[in-house]
């Protein structure tokens, strides 16, 4: 399905967000140096089952990489998300 948002890093907030029909879906993350734990992927029911906290996780992930980071997942949706794309355990910080 193809996206019809757009995602962005909001730093004040301390997440990822897109507003989809109106509603806001965030993926919320903590910084701790270089590395990011991935706390919360929230979508609304609304509407749900577009595909958007799939694209927020990614989108986050490549932030991630474009800026030298590690990757903490630490909420059901990410842990799910991470063990189904390989692409991106280079990324996971397992210390």
């Amino acid at each position: 399905m193809p996206q019809d948002y757009t995602i962005t890093r909001n730093d004040a907030h301390d997440r990822f967000e897109t507003t989809v029909d109106g509603v806001l879906c965030v993926l919320e993350y903590r910084l701790r140096g270089d590395v990011m734990t991935i706390t919360h992927t929230g979508v609304p029911d609304a509407v749900g089952g577009r595909g958007i906290a799939a694209a927020l996780t990614r989108f986050a992930l490549d932030d991630a990489r474009r800026e030298g980071r590690r990757v903490v997942p630490a909420c059901a949706y990410s842990i799910a998300w991470l063990a189904k794309h390989p692409e991106y355990a280079d990324l996971v910080d397992r210390g």
